[in-house]
């Protein structure tokens, strides 16, 4: 528990945090990446193909769908802020990761018992066009609550499982501030082979077999993930005041932690003016000796996290772009000839398999050829600056969204050429053009990610507080979060402007009288402003001098 603060006692916060040297290390951030590995299996075998059980078993349009994969993704990214919060200043990474993991169970659990509903005694008689039956109004609600659940499991598990993984590397020691480094993109290669075994294996069986037993099956990886964690407990390296109750990773509130920020911030502005009130003269008065100190280093905590404000900002529009290959280039991948050989078709999200295995090799060529080269040239162990790989990425997301509206454009001709173009279609019928057109805009948004998504994991990781390790990783996942709630408002937005006179929405369910084109084209002109209000804000930005893992 949190040790009580009271005469002789030290700002845990000014201290260095001790560890046992014998522990951490790659030993236990192995431990700690398998973890991840699997739930990751869990989350993309429910997230990557969820457009597609919305818009079939749930019988909801492509506009409304893709708006509510967004607000779910958007809510499991921003979460992690609150989860972080109770991490950093309570519970402690260990501990949130256990009782995240248990709820995350839960959750998929109950997953599974919604996609089993209704029986077909409940169904007879009552079908949908299609003649499949049409989902009970308790079927949807017990899926959403399932869904949500699932996003507040992410809330503990997400932010506390990377920083709990980087806590295993001092960054005061030489040898391991590099492995530390290198643990960053490793982490990001396990996580990617996770997610294309499971995007290329769960959207299969989801397709085919049965979402029962698509959701069943990263429910009981997700149990499995909580025994690996367990049983690497004693390797741990832990952070605090003690083995089993400390501060920082294990622990909570004797690390500070952000409510204690906080706290600490209102408290020293209460005890600043309440001493100007019994002046004379409204003029600053002289600050005793530990006043300055105090009010020191909490100035620099404070304003170490307004800095970032700016460059948290303007990374959004990439949280906006990261949305799409979920929802709208997965409904673009299924109007397209998907046949491999004479009887196989590959599932729509089993394209985004791509994005996983180009991002496995760009972190492989990173990390092991530009890296050293870098290195050599600039002199700098990172080879470059963490702000410049986030900008390379930002501009590789711009040019991804560029060539994701030609391939669209490309496909639309093709439709129309086909005479595929009907007005009171049901749906969008398949265009006779090859899946292949599609993979550019994968593998150039795996390269962005590379770039953007884990120099972002770097950055935000770095540049808090030492007690505030797990809310830095909280808010990179906010830049998703909120990039995904953008996104949402933007279909939903457009999508009623669109059909306000009886127009054609951008995003009609027969994607061949939509303009997928016009939405990309939309994003690349806006994340060419972001990119340039990026570079304006990155240029002036003052890195925080590095310290221990608690600074």
């Amino acid at each position: 528990m949190a040790s009580e603060s009271g005469p002789g006692s030290t700002d845990p916060l000014l201290l260095p945090r001790r560890r046992a040297p014998s522990k951490g290390g790659w030993k236990s951030a192995l431990f700690i990446i398998w973890v991840e590995v699997a739930e990751r299996f869990a989350y993309y075998g429910i997230s990557s193909n969820l457009i597609s059980y919305l818009t079939g078993p749930l019988g909801q349009t492509t506009a409304a769908a893709a708006a509510a994969v967004n607000a779910w993704s958007g809510a499991a990214s921003m979460l992690p802020l609150l989860g972080a919060a109770v991490a950093d200043s309570w519970l402690g990474r260990y501990r949130t990761i256990v009782a995240s993991s248990v709820l995350y169970i839960v959750g998929l659990g109950m997953l599974t018992l919604s996609s089993m509903f209704p029986s077909p005694q409940q169904c007879r008689g009552a079908v949908d066009s299609q003649g499949a039956c049409p989902p009970s109004s308790f079927q949807t609600v017990f899926f959403y609550i399932s869904l949500y659940l699932v996003a507040i499991a992410q809330s503990g598990h997400k932010p506390c499982v990377q920083a709990f993984g980087a806590d295993q590397f001092d960054a005061t020691d030489p040898d391991e501030s590099s492995s530390r480094a290198s643990f960053f993109n490793w982490w990001y290669f396990a996580l990617c082979v996770s997610g294309t075994v499971t995007i290329a294996l769960m959207s299969y069986v989801q397709d085919n077999v049965s979402w029962a037993l698509g959701f069943g099956v990263p429910s009981l990886v997700m149990l499995l993930a909580l025994a690996i964690f367990l049983l690497g407990t004693r390797t741990y390296r832990f952070y605090g005041s003690g083995g089993g109750g400390g501060g920082g990773s294990n622990g909570g509130a004797s690390a500070g932690g952000t409510f204690s920020l906080v706290g600490k911030a209102f408290a020293a502005w209460r005890k600043r003016r309440s001493k100007r009130q019994e002046a004379a003269w409204p003029v600053d008065l002289p600050l005793e000796n530990g006043d300055v100190a105090e009010d020191a280093a909490l100035a620099e905590e404070v304003s170490g996290l307004a800095r970032l404000f700016p460059i948290w900002a303007t990374c959004l529009l990439y949280g906006v772009v990261f949305a799409q290959p979920l929802t709208l280039f997965t409904k673009q991948a299924g109007t397209l000839d998907r046949r491999v050989g004479p009887a196989f078709q590959v599932p729509p999200a089993a394209l985004q398999c791509f994005l996983g295995v180009s991002i496995v090799a760009c972190i492989v060529v990173y990390d092991r050829v530009l890296v050293p080269v870098a290195r050599r040239v600039t002199g700098a162990a990172s080879g470059i600056t963490l702000l410049r790989r986030i900008g390379t990425g930002i501009a590789l997301a711009l040019v991804t969204l560029v060539v994701a509206a030609l391939v669209e454009m490309k496909r639309l001709r093709a439709a129309r050429d086909a005479g595929l173009v009907v007005d009171g279609a049901a749906g969008a019928a398949a265009v006779p053009m090859s899946l292949w057109w599609i993979v550019p805009q994968y593998v150039l948004l795996g390269a962005a990610d590379v770039f953007a998504m884990v120099g972002m994991q770097e950055f935000f990781y770095d540049q808090v507080p030492g007690a505030l390790k797990s809310l830095g990783l909280a808010l990179y996942l906010s830049v998703l979060g909120v990039g995904s709630y953008i996104s949402s408002f933007l279909i939903t937005a457009i999508d009623g402007l669109t059909t306000r006179d009886g127009g054609t929405s951008w995003f009609a369910d027969d994607l061949n009288r939509g303009h997928l084109d016009y939405f990309y084209l939309l994003l690349a002109a806006l994340t060419a402003l972001d990119l340039v209000a990026f570079t304006y804000f990155s240029a002036s930005y003052v890195y925080r001098r590095k310290g221990g893992n608690s600074h």
